[in-house]
């Protein structure tokens, strides 16, 4: 893509140019050696363009420039500039023109969005059709659905560069002429995109008959060929049909020709028939009738020259896709400058940006003579972008909460004027102030470690790529910083093992490469220079270092521990010092740069500050007043290692704090899941058994009216003799069912005894049998213990014990409801009423119904945890409470432990098994 060509920004340096004028003084003295010279020349500018590529990218990947492009990457709508924006492959202007022109397009950009907030540009429908081009190119037939591609995108891109023309004529044309200018010139291929509309159906993904005469009649030829065809097979099948050959009329297609299906045995219906294929079975042939031969011979044959018209109409179209591949692919690439124009200015949104100003050397001249304190650099209130970046994606308002007001901000440059987030400015990442003034050209960061001196230096280093590549800072009012044509940085362990580099070789090796490419417009990061070696030949090289750049480059920011190289300002003004602010009352950093002052290590005002003895500190003064310079930088280090050692405990500990909280949490859910579980499980096995009570019942219910049919059926041809016969066998027949679906345990009454209980005639009861059904006593027996009820039409003979009386005391109800839940699997009873319960003195507990919340499960635990968590249950119920003890059977020593601790527990009034045939649960009656 052309737009490869506009990418990162690799002058060639000053240097080279000397080297063409030295090629040249030796061409006009010694004309012989003229090949010889250039050759060498061209040796020299190929290595030199290659190691400022080198040393270009080093610095990229150690200021985290990919990170930052990552941060665009959201705010990209193609997929073209989402990987741009992935692979840190944004333009970055290669002059102070290209980088001023992509922040008047961020800029223009902003105020697009802001005129588009009802109805956003949508950049997403825009697809990368550059594969489909190369095929095209290469010779390729493109497919219906390639072809379809390449015009969707076509007409994309034309609705993109009308809605932009749009919004321009109903507002400031000025705003929005770098966006326009972007794509000015292309060509949007009108007439192929209405030729691909015209000759494909992009629904459909079809070819339509219309691409072409030939076409067109070849198709109606076909339809009419396969009307008679169609007719004709239509016939046969029916015949063959007719005669037993087939089962139901077939007609298909095998081997590309329509033809019938057969039995084999009836292949005699077709003579002369062609057999296209068997069946797997071989009980059916697929023949071709010898009437449709000719038929199926010109449907094969248009079918043939269909797709061969088909092939030229795609041929064609591709072709001509082919010769307007240039011109499609630079439409390509100003798509994505629109794109990556509009990410810009939303990432501008994002962070609250603010455009920056490029100065030249013509206005630094102008500004340096107007006033004495001019300053080359004014930024004011700068966070670094990637600390910015990450704070902001972690909040909650990321992008979506993002509303621009525009502000008019003053540009004395002539440029658009800019527009800005009305967003509040995060007090995260602390903003720092960066000002070097005209005529500086070396600046001197000292101060403790950790106290963001090489953060605030990548911080510049951002800056400077940034403003080139046309983004917004994040910073306030309005920065001023100079146009570099290489940002070159040292930052970092340049140790390498591989090349038997050690640490101060690593420097030093990535130095001198740094000082053979860096030019007058260059800005040159250099972290803890002159480090590594002996301290006093660390500051001469150092020294010597500073003093070479300060006549090579336009900007040269450098950290120290060396205190020497402080005074370098003394001795020259291109020199300015900065330290990093250090908060003597907190002992922390406060991450401020202080503008011409050196860092000091306070050691000994920190120790007086904190209750050390006024002699020990007056002894310290005498011992540094008397120490040599080297002696002295060991004492830097104190202070600050002990400031290591405590931020290294203390975030020891809120690991393990933190370490401790996610198992208590992590607890707590397993601990919830599993109670949700068991309601889940209680609710499920209760609503099985009723299905399967209900089944129960509907089947005695099925059963019980088969044998009183069956009885009418006989009662209607019996005689007087077998009626009683009859009668009888069918009650003995019910009452087997009765029996056969009555439950396998017995209920239990705690205050009502059915032994005793005696029906008489004419009076309701319930019938256990049939799920507490009404029924109605027609006699009852003194011989035996049954009795013959009434219920419906049917009239059947059970025993006094399924029969239940019917009561309007509570006692009654009680019992009525316990069997009934009993029977559909319910955990619930009633104990005795009120009134029983206050003759006899007891305490009222109120229905007996087991949750989660009165239930305590011991299964599975150690006597002593089940002795704590009972024992903790316990205290944790109401007074006039039931608990739920759940113990299970298995080696019985949990529940004779339980037992036991119920027994002589002061709050348990009483306890008891929960169901006569369950002894895994007992039931306690808490106080």
């Amino acid at each position: 893509m052309q737009l490869s060509t506009y990418f990162l920004s690799l002058q060639n340096p000053p240097s080279l140019s000397y080297r063409h004028r030295l090629c040249h003084h030796y061409l006009s003295k010694r004309p012989f050696r003229h090949k010889l010279i250039c050759t060498l020349a061209n040796s020299a500018d190929q290595r030199s363009s290659e190691l400022v590529t080198t040393l270009q990218s080093e610095t990229l990947k150690t200021l985290e420039w990919p990170s930052l492009c990552n941060y665009l990457s959201p705010f990209t709508s193609t997929s073209m500039a989402f990987s741009l924006t992935k692979t840190a492959a944004v333009p970055v202007g290669q002059s102070r023109e290209e980088s001023q022109k992509l922040l008047d397009q961020t800029t223009s950009a902003l105020h697009a969005l802001e005129a588009l907030k009802s109805e956003p540009l949508d950049l997403s429908v825009i697809e990368d059709v550059s594969e489909i081009l190369h095929s095209a190119a290469s010779g390729q037939v493109l497919t219906v659905r390639e072809l379809c591609r390449v015009r969707r995108m076509l007409g994309a891109a034309r609705a993109v560069s009308e809605k932009l023309a749009a919004i321009a004529e109903g507002g400031s044309l000025e705003r929005y002429t770098p966006l326009l200018e972007i794509l000015q010139g292309c060509n949007f291929q009108l007439e192929l995109e209405r030729k691909i509309g015209f000759c494909i159906d992009c629904s459909l993904s079809t070819i339509l008959g219309r691409a072409s005469e030939e076409l067109e009649l070849i198709r109606e030829e076909r339809k009419r060929n396969m009307e008679n065809l169609d007719f004709l097979l239509k016939e046969v099948s029916v015949s063959i049909f007719q005669a037993g050959g087939i089962d139901k009329p077939l007609i298909t297609k095998r081997r590309s020709r329509m033809c019938v299906g057969v039995k084999a045995t009836h292949k005699y219906l077709l003579p002369g028939g062609v057999v296209l294929n068997v069946s797997s079975s071989g009980a059916t042939y697929f023949m071709e009738p010898k009437e449709a031969v000719e038929l199926n011979n010109i449907e094969v044959k248009l079918s043939n020259s269909e797709k061969a018209e088909e092939m030229a109409i795609l041929s064609l179209l591709t072709s001509e896709i082919a010769e307007s591949e240039a011109e499609i692919k630079y439409l390509l690439d100003r798509l994505i400058e629109v794109d990556l124009a509009f990410a810009r200015a939303a990432y501008a949104q994002w962070v609250n940006g603010v455009c920056p100003i490029l100065s030249s050397k013509e206005s630094e001249m102008l500004i340096s003579n107007g006033a004495d304190n001019a300053l080359s650099i004014d930024i004011e209130g700068m966070q670094h972008p990637l600390l910015l970046g990450s704070f902001l994606s972690n909040s909650t308002d990321f992008i979506t909460s993002n509303s621009m007001g525009p502000s008019v901000l003053g540009n004395t440059s002539g440029e658009m004027t800019p527009i800005k987030s009305s967003k509040v400015v995060s007090n995260f990442p602390i903003p720092i102030d960066i000002k070097v003034q005209c005529g500086t050209r070396v600046v001197i960061i000292s101060g403790p470690n950790t106290g963001g001196k090489t953060a605030s230096m990548k911080t510049l280093g951002l800056a400077s790529i940034m403003s080139k590549a046309g983004m917004y800072l994040p910073a306030k009012k309005q920065p001023r910083l100079p146009w570099f044509d290489l940002v070159l940085a040292d930052i970092g362990d340049s140790q390498s093992l591989e090349q038997s580099l050690s640490t101060f070789s690593g420097h030093i090796s990535q130095i001198c490469e740094i000082l053979e490419v860096a030019s007058k417009e260059s800005l040159v990061l250099i972290d803890e220079i002159g480090s590594g070696t002996d301290p006093s030949e660390g500051v001469a090289l150092s020294t010597s270092i500073l003093q070479y750049l300060k006549n090579r480059v336009y900007l040269a920011f450098v950290t120290t521990h060396y205190a020497d190289l402080s005074r370098l300002k003394e001795m020259d003004p291109q020199y300015e010092n900065a330290a990093m602010e250090f908060s003597l009352e907190t002992l922390q950093p406060t991450y401020q740069i202080l503008w011409g002052r050196t860092g000091d290590s306070n050691a000994l005002t920190i120790a007086k500050s904190i209750g050390f003895d006024g002699n020990i500190i007056e002894r310290a003064k005498m011992w540094v007043e008397s120490l040599m310079p080297e002696k002295q930088q060991e004492r830097k280090g104190v202070l600050q290692q002990s400031l290591m050692e405590e931020r290294n405990s203390l975030e020891a500990q809120f690991k393990r704090a933190e370490s401790l909280h996610a198992e208590i949490m992590k607890l707590y859910y397993e601990v919830s899941s599993e109670a949700e579980n068991l309601e889940e499980r209680e609710r499920a096995l209760r609503a099985k058994e009723t299905q399967k009570v209900e089944q129960e019942l509907n089947a005695a219910k099925s059963q019980i009216e088969t044998v009183v049919q069956e009885f009418e059926n006989q009662l209607q041809t019996a005689n007087s003799e077998e009626f009683n016969s009859l009668v009888k066998k069918s009650e003995s027949a019910i009452n087997s069912i009765l029996k056969a679906h009555q439950p396998g345990y017995s209920f239990s009454f705690t205050e009502t005894d059915t032994s005793s209980y005696q029906p008489v005639s004419g009076e309701q009861v319930h019938l256990k049998g049939l799920g507490n059904k009404l029924a109605t006593v027609v006699a009852a027996s003194e011989d035996d213990d049954t009795v013959l009820v009434q219920y419906g039409k049917i009239r059947v003979r059970v025993e006094k014990s399924n029969v239940r009386p019917i009561s309007s005391s509570k006692q009654n109800i009680a019992i009525s409801s316990g069997q009934s839940f009993e029977r559909q699997g319910e955990q619930s009873r009633e104990v005795p009423s009120n009134s029983d319960a206050t003759e006899s003195g007891a305490i009222t507990y109120g229905p007996l119904i087991q949750t989660s919340k009165n239930t305590v499960d011991l299964r599975g635990m150690r006597v002593e945890e089940a002795e704590l968590q009972l024992d903790m249950a316990i205290a944790a119920r109401g007074s006039n409470s039931v608990l739920f003890i759940v113990h299970g059977m298995g080696t019985g020593v949990i529940k004779e432990r339980a037992l036991e601790m119920l027994r002589n527990h002061p709050r348990v009034m009483k306890y008891e098994q929960e169901k006569p045939l369950n002894y895994g649960c007992t039931v306690a009656y808490i106080k």
